[in-house]
């Protein structure tokens, strides 16, 4: 905007290019410093108002059960604001913010980024068990993308401007402005640029400087002073990475179940969090310490208050059922903080636990509280650095970060085991988007093994005769076959040139036992390795087939990748890809138009199947933007008829979702059927 005033070689100047990077990474900090501060304000006001002014009143009419029915007014108003007013979106949070910089450039929909705040200040502020850090990331990004979009700058400067403001969020939600910085390039960007890291760090630095003004230096939670006593020590930080490990795996895994149960459920969306809130209400009563985003509790515990190890144990299972159910249910809100709970409980409960079997020691419960916060997020968010560094600015003490460093690298390494995405990168993954470094990885890398690999033809007995294989070659129409020993085990593969080497060597060896001429020394693929590995490994060694076999019995065959089977993978990857390209598109029709963007696909028996365009009633607020038929795209017009299996991009209004899924997805029968309940809107 300013450079149309200025004359051209003050703009093609890299000074003016980076003055310019300053200013925006200045403004980014501090509007979304500002922005994160309000939101915390919010929720602040807001859990005065129903916890403290209506939770006094409930309990002076209805007694200590009088409580309980704030989570259920709070799960009713904000089914209702999702319902009439928020967008139907694909993805939240974190997720959402790392799909647009990947695939659409760092465009976001930041003109509902306020109302979706404030639903997630309802949320948190009337008990939801969810964490206010990424609607942060979210206040943070919509600044940055923003910014971009109205300063017209590149695709590569909005997704800079969008982890700048990603950064800026965080340093303000824990004012750490370190763990900002590096949470925005651990997640987000991917990227270790100079000109990028250098924008992240202004705007965490400016978002700090302006957060410490407002509320002081001192970090979210008030930590107690550690004492390291030597590498006997590491020793149970070691076990704390192993059971800190399967809590965020487990953590993972009841999101995304509770996330499918209530997608299966189809209730009205207004439904789902009023119960949700009355049970997360009952509960609540006896266990205060799971409502909102527990940062309360988390002091508690690292004050050594209350280290009860049956207590804590019992509140991690119930923070990961409740945060799994509030997220499931439409609560607005983060999976952050709730892992820090997590990591809180379970180290205390295990530094209580290891202190009184060893009270020798001097061990401290509240030590390994605070190892256990950084093992827990990192094997929750994958994110390591980022897990350290917030911890050693809450302590500001160099001797924690040496079992930091030992439990998180532990969570880490065997979290990935058991779950190899974050909780994070699951919701794109089970999209087919497969994000490395903050872009879409390559078309093979993305396909795995097991995708492609073929069941093998027949094995072949070490005893057989070449010339009993030689005909199972002709047989099956392949150029090589697996050897097995009597008890079924791999020892070896023989290929058509091996036969004919043996019998130019000798005529006599066709009659000899293939044991002694199949090749031993084995190049396998495991199923869940990359097909860009297993190409690799086939160029690499000049062989045109590998065996896969199973991981944990390296002797175990359970199938067979050829040439074949990497062309298949091509065309799989090729697909993937463009679906990829059309959801970039999507999102970014989505930051544009700030409505949904829809793919629904016409069922057969639809009110909708078999008309042309111009006979369908649509519903009013949704605009039909093209038809996938095939591999072929269609640009409609009145007259083009709508087939079975189409696949329909349609621009709706939030409050026409519904009519919309029953005119195209339902059955006529099902959709009088919903009329008839009224269900139907309208």
């Amino acid at each position: 905007m300013f450079s149309r005033l200025l004359p051209r070689r003050f703009v093609t100047n890299p000074a003016y290019t980076d003055l310019l990077q300053a200013l925006g990474a200045t403004i980014i900090g501090l509007a979304s410093a500002a922005g994160v501060l309000f939101f915390k304000q919010v929720i602040r006001w807001i859990y005065a108002l129903s916890f403290e002014d209506l939770g006094g009143y409930l309990t002076a009419h209805f007694g200590r059960w009088g409580i309980a029915l704030v989570p259920v007014l709070g799960g009713m108003i904000v089914g209702l604001i999702r319902h009439f007013w928020l967008n139907e979106e694909r993805r939240h949070g974190v997720s959402a913010v790392m799909e647009a910089v990947a695939l659409a450039g760092g465009r976001i929909r930041y003109q509902q980024t306020p109302l979706k705040a404030l639903t997630a200040a309802i949320s948190l502020g009337m008990g939801a068990s969810v964490g206010p850090e990424d609607p942060s990331v979210q206040i943070g990004a919509s600044v940055g993308s923003f910014l971009g979009q109205k300063a017209h700058v590149s695709d590569q400067k909005t997704r800079v401007f969008v982890g700048a403001g990603v950064a800026a969020g965080i340093a303000t939600a824990f004012n750490a402005p370190i763990a900002g910085v590096f949470f925005a390039v651990e997640i987000i960007s991917g990227e270790f640029f100079a000109s990028s890291f250098g924008m992240m760090v202004l705007s965490a630095v400016m978002a700090a400087v302006l957060t410490r003004a407002v509320v002081g230096s001192m970090p979210a939670f008030h930590v107690p002073l550690y004492a390291y006593h030597g590498p006997i020590e590491l020793v149970f930080y070691l076990g704390l990475g192993l059971v800190a490990a399967p809590v965020a795996v487990f953590y993972i895994q009841a999101i995304y179940w509770a996330h499918d149960f209530f997608h299966e459920l189809h209730w009205p969306r207004w439904l789902t969090p009023v119960l949700v809130g009355a049970l997360l209400g009952l509960v609540g009563v006896y266990f205060p310490q799971i409502l909102g985003d527990s940062y309360e509790a988390v002091g508690d515990i690292l004050a050594g208050r209350n280290l009860i190890v049956s207590l804590l144990l019992l509140l991690v299972v119930l923070k990961i059922a409740f945060t799994a159910l509030s997220l499931g249910a439409g609560f607005i809100g983060g999976v952050f903080a709730p892992s820090l709970f997590l990591g809180a409980a379970l180290g205390g409960a295990y530094g209580a636990a290891m202190n009184s079997i060893f009270p020798g020691l001097g061990l401290s419960p509240s030590a390994f509280a605070l190892v256990g916060m950084a093992a827990v997020l990192a094997g929750t968010v994958r994110a390591p650095v980022t897990a350290i560094m917030l911890l050693f600015e809450m302590t500001d003490d160099y001797r924690i970060v040496l079992p930091l460093m030992f439990a998180v690298t532990i969570s880490i390494l065997i979290s990935q085991i058991f779950q190899p995405e974050s909780v994070y990168t699951l919701s794109l993954v089970r999209d087919g988007i497969r994000l490395e470094r903050g872009r879409d990885v390559d078309v093979l890398e993305a396909i795995k093994v097991r995708e492609v690999m073929e069941k093998l033809p027949a094995t072949v007995s070490a005893n057989l005769s070449l010339r009993t294989v030689a005909a199972m070659f002709d047989q099956f129409h392949v150029h090589g076959l697996p050897v097995v020993d009597d008890e079924g085990r791999l020892i070896g593969i023989i290929t058509l040139q091996d036969v004919q080497r043996a019998a130019e060597k000798n005529p006599a060896n066709l009659d000899r036992p293939v044991g002694e001429f199949c090749q031993r020394h084995l190049i396998v693929v495991h199923p869940d390795d990359s097909i860009k590995e297993a190409l690799y490994q086939m160029s690499a060694h000049g062989i045109g087939r590998l065996p896969v076999v199973d991981p944990a019995h390296p002797d175990r065959l359970i199938g067979w990748i050829n040439r074949s089977s990497i062309l298949r993978a091509y065309e799989l990857g090729l697909a993937r890809r463009a679906r990829l390209r059309h959801r970039g598109e999507q999102v970014m029709l989505e930051a544009l138009a700030d409505a949904p963007v829809l793919e629904i696909v016409v069922n057969e028996d639809s009110p909708a199947a078999g008309k042309k365009v111009a006979e369908v009633q649509w519903p009013k607020g949704a605009i039909l933007v093209r038809i996938q038929r095939g591999h072929k795209l269609i640009i409609p017009t009145g007259q083009t008829v709508l087939l079975p299996g189409d696949r329909l991009t349609v621009v709706a209004e939030a409050n026409v979702v519904d009519d919309l899924r029953s005119l195209l997805e339902a059955p006529a029968t099902k959709q009088v059927e919903r009329v008839a309940r009224g269900e139907k809107k309208g």
